[in-house]
């Protein structure tokens, strides 16, 4: 059985950092994110009957050329179709094919679209449905927490989970809901040094995590209140206060963890003298150099051709709120 699926990347507004769990990505706090409509992940799982061979792992260009992703990454794909083959009792070895449309392991959450989109063309080459709910479980449990929110489109909570089971994403509102648009910053193509669950091993060592622990409550609930009302005012400041102080517990854990480039400031630094000159843009950044920024589509443009023209920008991308992952009609392999 073959099957193709795409899902999704996503942007966190209340970051995932830290875990109480983190072979099974079980956070520590609830977060929220915006699900992206560019920024994709496809992939293909075929199945064969188990001989006693290895699974293969590809990345797929667009011609169709096929690559080793290297070591790290084939070693968590083969993990997770081995929990769930494990799981459904099936006799089968793998072939997986996989691209992204966007720079990976560069602070875009490739992690999170990529494996929804392996557990999803998994499970399909298996022939076994689950629930919408299971599905967050499962892309979780890859260990990519952020997976789990990738599972669905427009604005979605993901709790903390009072217990493995219930840890789980849901939607708070559909991507119809609010025409949020996110102007991506690229500043940084190559893999990021530290990744992000290395990141997530450190952040408890920070004298600063037990406090931001306790300010993440106040900000979900302006966060949620934000996304009720499509107030872009309200709700910039306070995923810029929570980037920074995300990227501040990372700076001072041990061993410390710096994601920030010079060209992260500038375009920073940037984004700011653009509101002082009436636009209407607000920051953030997940575990990397790039940047997010959020604005409404009447602005985007202006927006988008500024960091453009900021010194050390390499790209922009321009992205949106966008639907939950989709069946593919051509497979990769």
């Amino acid at each position: 059985m073959k099957a193709s699926f795409q899902a999704p990347s996503n942007i966190a507004f209340v970051k995932y950092w830290g875990a109480r769990d983190l072979d099974l990505a079980i956070p520590n706090h609830p977060s929220i994110s915006m699900t992206l409509e560019k920024c994709r992940s496809l992939c293909t799982v075929e199945t064969q009957p188990y001989d006693g061979s290895a699974d293969q792992v590809w990345l797929v260009d667009e011609s169709g050329q096929r690559t080793d992703p290297g070591e790290s990454f084939t070693r968590r794909v083969i993990a997770h179709l081995d929990r769930l083959r494990n799981h459904f009792g099936a006799q089968v070895r793998f072939t997986v094919g996989t691209r992204n449309t966007f720079p990976s392991a560069a602070g875009i959450a490739s992690s999170a679209s990529g494996f929804t989109a392996l557990t999803l063309a998994t499970l399909g080459a298996l022939e076994r449905e689950v629930s919408a709910d299971e599905l967050s479980l499962w892309a979780r449990r890859s260990g990519s927490g952020s997976a789990a929110r990738s599972t669905m489109g427009g604005y979605v909570e993901w709790p903390r989970g009072e217990s493995e089971e219930s840890c789980h994403a849901f939607e708070l509102a559909p991507a119809d809901h609010w025409d949020l648009r996110d102007v991506i910053t690229i500043v940084q193509t190559a893999p990021k040094r530290v990744s992000s669950l290395d990141g997530h091993v450190a952040a408890p060592t920070s004298p600063h995590y037990e406090r931001r622990l306790a300010l993440v409550p106040r900000r979900l609930d302006q966060v949620r209140a934000a996304i009720h009302d499509r107030d872009l005012v309200a709700l910039g400041p306070v995923i810029e206060e929570e980037f920074i102080e995300m990227h501040l517990v990372a700076m001072s854990s041990c061993p410390p963890v710096f994601y920030w480039s010079p060209a992260t400031l500038a375009v920073l630094a940037r984004v700011r003298e653009l509101r002082e000159d009436g636009l209407c843009g607000f920051a953030t950044m997940d575990a990397g150099a790039n940047v997010h920024v959020f604005c409404e589509p009447v602005e985007e443009p202006q927006i988008a051709t500024a960091l453009g023209e900021t010194a050390g920008v390499d790209s922009v991308l321009r992205d949106g709120v966008g639907p939950g992952p989709s069946a593919l009609a051509e497979p990769l392999i």
